[in-house]
C-alpha cells in the first residue's frame, strides 16, 4: 500500500509542480510501480473530468452583492424562541443548591465529629462501672468495667458453707 507522501508527491507530479530531478524521479517510479500507475491514472481522469465543470456557472449579480443578499437574509430572520423549560427543570434549580448546602453541612458534622479524637465517653448512665473510650484516628472503642464482677457474683450466691 502506497504512503500518503508518496500519493500527494504523485499529485504534486500531475500537477507539474515538482522540480526536474524530483519529475525524473517519479517517472522512474511510475515506471516500476503497478499501484503507482493506477492512481496515477485515476488522478488524471477525474482532473479531467472537473475541468471546465465551473465554466459557464454565473450568478445574476457581483459576488459581494450575492453574499451581502445572503446575510441580510438571516439577519432578517427573527431570532429563535428561547427553549421553555419543564416543572422538572424549574425543581433542579431549587434541589441542586439545596443538596449543596446539605453536603456542606454533612461534610462539616464529619469533620467536627472526627475533631474529637481520644475523648472519653459516657456510654451508659445506668451502669456507672462502665466508661466507654472512643478514638477515631484508630477507629477502635474501647469498653472499661471498673468493678469487679467476682466479688458482686461471690455476693448475690448464698453462702454454702455450714457454721
Amino acid at each position: 500500500m502506497m504512503d500518503y507522501d508518496r500519493q500527494l508527491k504523485l499529485q504534486a507530479y500531475l500537477d507539474g509542480e515538482l522540480s526536474e530531478a524530483e519529475a525524473r524521479e517519479m517517472g522512474n517510479w511510475l515506471a516500476r510501480d503497478r499501484e503507482a500507475v493506477a492512481l496515477h491514472t485515476e488522478l488524471r481522469n477525474t482532473r479531467q473530468a472537473l475541468t471546465g465543470f465551473e465554466v459557464g456557472i454565473e450568478l445574476p449579480e457581483s459576488r459581494e452583492f450575492f453574499w451581502s443578499k445572503i446575510e441580510r437574509e438571516i439577519e432578517r430572520q427573527a431570532p429563535p424562541e428561547p427553549a421553555r423549560h419543564s416543572w422538572l427543570a424549574g425543581w433542579r434549580r431549587l434541589l441542586v443548591p439545596a443538596g449543596a448546602i446539605a453536603a456542606l453541612a454533612l461534610a462539616a458534622l464529619v469533620v467536627t465529629k472526627s475533631g474529637s479524637e481520644g475523648t472519653p465517653l459516657e456510654a451508659s448512665l445506668a451502669d456507672p462501672g462502665a466508661f466507654t473510650y472512643r478514638d477515631d484516628s484508630a477507629r477502635t472503642t474501647l469498653v472499661w468495667l471498673s468493678y469487679p464482677a467476682e466479688n458482686e457474683l461471690a455476693d448475690s450466691e448464698p453462702s454454702s458453707k455450714v457454721p
